[in-house]
């Protein structure tokens, strides 16, 4: 299972230049570690403002990564149309799927789980899956990658 040195240092890896999050459920341990890293992490108090916000960076020249769990991104759907479909920005986002694992194993009633892959897909952002439960290090770096060369927006659906 992937720490949270390990993410951070992926996120560096990357090529990011800020994190903008809410650092809730899974994406709240990154935090120690990204106090000594190179991004520069910008809390916001909702998943909306996370948007514009990365959107602000994205056209002054910036590479954010927008880190959110699944309900915020259900609430900050049209700034992502905004972003996405009309500014047509290559907004990289990873969505915190909180539930995944428990709802893969039937034991949660938690319907995020059940929306979150759709909400994206109605979206039309390019998603891919990623569980760091059962990957390692060098998967994680291959999968940010991914994210940073898809040339439109696109998305890390983060199993929790």
């Amino acid at each position: 299972m992937l720490g949270p040195n390990d993410i951070v240092s992926a996120l560096e890896a990357a090529g990011f230049t800020h994190l903008v999050w809410i650092p809730d459920s899974h994406l709240g341990t990154w935090e120690p570690p990204l106090r000594g890293s190179r991004l520069a992490p910008v809390r916001v108090c909702r998943e909306g403002e996370a948007i514009g916000l990365a959107i602000g960076l994205l056209l002054g020249g910036g590479r954010p990564l927008v880190a959110v769990q699944c309900t915020g991104f259900f609430e900050a759907g049209d700034a992502v149309r905004n972003a996405v479909h009309d500014l047509k920005l290559p907004l990289k986002l990873l969505v915190g799927v909180r539930g995944a694992r428990a709802a893969r194993a039937g034991k949660t009633a938690d319907n995020c789980p059940h929306f979150a892959e759709k909400v994206v897909a109605a979206w039309e952002v390019p998603h891919t899956r990623f569980d760091p439960a059962e990957a390692d290090a060098a998967a994680l770096t291959s999968a940010l990658k991914s994210l940073v060369d898809q040339p439109t927006a696109a998305a890390l659906l983060w199993a929790e």
